[in-house]
């Protein structure tokens, strides 16, 4: 087997392993809060990761760095992820799974408006218009098949999950750290597992460790073990080994994943509306991001010309 056709083979299991993520975080919050799931997976991944890394003779980070650190945990994964964990309890892992997709059209206008170095091109624009129109869809048709309250509320939870996981990702493609880029992931997980953990206990809303049920623990160890370890291992693999425009692939993958798999596993009501709209939408999310990399990439020519 050529090192080709392992990097497809990880990027087939980066796909369907971060999209069915979506609805074993579904499955772990069935009578347990959110904050506390994702507490616990953020404490587990981040061990894991700073544990590798300190066996490998890393420094601790310094008091900078770990502000920093703890800033990026609040965004990324207090906010993103745990917000985005809460909502699963009032909306489904596809459409959890979907506007989580639409940060890079989020990325566009945060970059725009605040930083004024994004051109507006006709391809953006009608990226955008896609995406917002095929996210429109799912939500008009989704409405009318999900009788759970507070279904808004877990709209907009998973909006302030995209938002933040978007200024969080600008932020640190801004931000250099003289830090590994793994090693940082971990103790950003494990310090937004502290914050989740209050927060939890702030809800009165916690449950005991001994009474969560087997269930939301299979779930846990597989987003550790799957999601957290497995697919990010083979993401990178498939960074290291294909094309980046195809390494990206997943992106537009998982949204598909997470809404059949959900409709499988979890009887979440798929309908053509809803297939149809998932697929307008990540074709805008494509065309989106198609447009950011030729800038980018007549940007580096540019450079280069100088």
């Amino acid at each position: 087997m050529t090192t080709r056709q392992k990097a497809y083979i990880a990027l087939t299991a980066t796909s369907i392993l971060w999209g069915t993520s979506w609805v074993a975080s579904k499955i772990g919050i069935q009578g347990v809060p959110g904050l506390e799931v994702a507490s616990i997976r953020q404490f587990f991944g981040g061990i894991l990761f700073v544990g590798y890394f300190l066996l490998k003779g890393e420094k601790l980070p310094n008091f900078k760095q770990l502000l920093w650190l703890a800033f990026m945990a609040l965004l990324l994964f207090v906010l993103a992820n745990g917000l985005a964990t809460v909502a699963l309890k009032y909306i489904t892992s596809g459409l959890a799974a979907l506007i989580a997709a639409l940060y890079p059209l989020s990325v566009v206008i945060i970059e725009k408006i605040f930083f004024r170095n994004t051109r507006i091109t006709w391809i953006t624009f009608l990226g955008m218009i896609l995406g917002i129109g095929g996210i429109g869809v799912v939500f008009y048709d989704n409405a009318f098949h999900n009788h759970t309250d507070g279904y808004i509320w877990g709209i907009l939870l998973s909006l302030v999950a995209m938002l933040s996981w978007s200024v969080g990702t600008i932020l640190i493609a801004r931000n250099k750290l003289k830090i590994n880029a793994y090693y940082a992931t971990g103790w950003q997980m494990l310090l937004a597992s502290g914050m989740l953990f209050i927060m939890s206990l702030v809800s009165g809303k916690n449950i005991a460790l001994p009474n969560i049920p087997a269930d939301t623990w299979l779930a846990i160890a597989y987003l550790v073990l799957a999601s957290s370890i497995v697919a990010f291992v083979a993401f990178i693999y498939t960074m290291k080994h294909l094309d980046p425009a195809i390494a990206a692939l997943y992106a537009y993958i998982n949204p598909i994943v997470a809404t059949l798999i959900g409709s499988f596993i979890l009887d979440e009501k798929l309908t053509l509306n809803i297939f149809i709209g998932s697929v307008i939408t990540l074709a805008g999310v494509f065309l989106v991001n198609r447009s950011l990399k030729k800038q980018k990439m007549v940007a580096a020519a540019d450079a280069d010309a100088m």
